[in-house]
């Protein structure tokens, strides 16, 4: 038999798939349950943006067509939203399709991406596949007084080369939770070269509260090579939908969009992501129910003297004292499903 192994492109076979959140139907299948909570894939628990599920379900009728390839009444929402043009928009399906269309872009045999230890599982997988090379910088060490785990903007610029084409930084990080605040996240892009792209992973921006959190879009026009993601699958609640959004300077859109697959965003996406965007009582009270419950387990962590990483995403990471993999295992036959890190 042939070992299709060898015939993969370089680092492939050495690569370890992304896991996802164990399903609910497959743990119910599995384990006889019903009424299981999902807590693993960091959804919204309140479902759907009510306007967004709407306007999905009244998009169905016409899926005989193929989708608006451009986006342009999305594009245009957004645009008008960020005070940006439509051009300096790509949509995708999900953010992560849009890191993607960056890596495939920017990086190759020969080339090397920067990220932080312990941040988003794609980055070293869309960096593999590219061709290019992967240098991790290790993260803020664990007693570090205000961000442990977080990243460490210092040890990521010591790693930037001649050959790094890219810098891959999620903030609020998942899935530690972490987040840099504008000063330092500003100071870091004022020193970068204008040659490598930074990829501005906002997923969870939604759901941050704190007054110094940087918003990136405000600073396109001074950094032409940083492009900011964001997605509608996290508060919006679109995570089965599959869309997301980049926004950088034009002339980034255009080359990043020669990439980009046709028909990459689906017409009900299209659609219950511009209606999502109306949908401001949702977000409100998606934000106040995350607020409650990020306290609600911290306190819980903190009476069982747990160690947890304090978190602005819609998260948390606890240290569950080498016994992770046990307690895991309890929490699925009790119907819970979380996730190991």
């Amino acid at each position: 038999m042939t070992d299709f192994s060898i015939l993969t492109a370089p680092g492939i076979s050495d690569l370890q798939p992304y896991v996802p959140g164990k399903p609910i139907e497959e743990l119910e299948r599995e384990l006889g349950l019903s009424g299981t909570i999902k807590l693993a894939s960091n959804e919204n628990p309140l479902g759907p943006s009510p306007l967004g599920a709407q306007a999905a379900a009244n998009a169905i009728a016409g899926i005989n067509l193929y989708p608006d390839d451009s986006g342009y009444r999305l594009k245009a929402k957004l645009a008008g939203i960020h005070g940006l043009e439509p051009e300096q928009l790509v949509l995708g399906a999900g953010s992560s399709d849009v890191i993607d269309m960056v890596a495939r872009s920017f990086l190759s045999p020969g080339r090397n991406a920067v990220f932080s230890r312990y941040s988003f599982a794609m980055y070293p997988i869309y960096t593999t596949v590219a061709g290019a090379q992967c240098w991790v910088a290790d993260a803020l060490p664990p007693d570090h007084q205000d961000m442990p785990y977080g990243h460490d903007l210092d040890a990521m610029a010591k790693l930037v080369d001649n050959d790094t084409r890219v810098v891959f930084i999620a903030n609020p990080n998942n899935p530690t939770g972490t987040w840099l605040n504008r000063e330092a996240l500003h100071t870091f892009l004022q020193a970068l070269r204008e040659d490598v792209v930074v990829v501005l992973d906002e997923a969870y921006t939604e759901y941050v509260s704190h007054e110094d959190f940087p918003d990136g879009v405000a600073w396109l026009a001074e950094f032409p090579n940083l492009i900011v993601t964001r997605t509608f699958s996290k508060i919006y609640g679109l995570a089965g939908l599959r869309i997301g959004y980049g926004m950088a300077g034009a002339s980034l859109i255009d080359l990043i969009s020669r990439v980009r697959h046709p028909f990459n965003v689906n017409m009900p996406a299209l659609a219950a992501a511009e209606a999502a965007l109306d949908d401001v009582e949702f977000l409100r009270r998606s934000r106040e129910n995350n607020a409650q419950g990020l306290a609600q387990l911290a306190a819980g962590f903190e009476a069982l003297g747990l160690d947890y990483i304090p978190s602005a995403g819609n998260f948390i990471t606890v240290d569950l004292r080498r016994n992770g993999g046990e307690i895991y295992q309890k929490l699925l036959e009790n119907g819970v499903i979380v996730r190991p890190v």
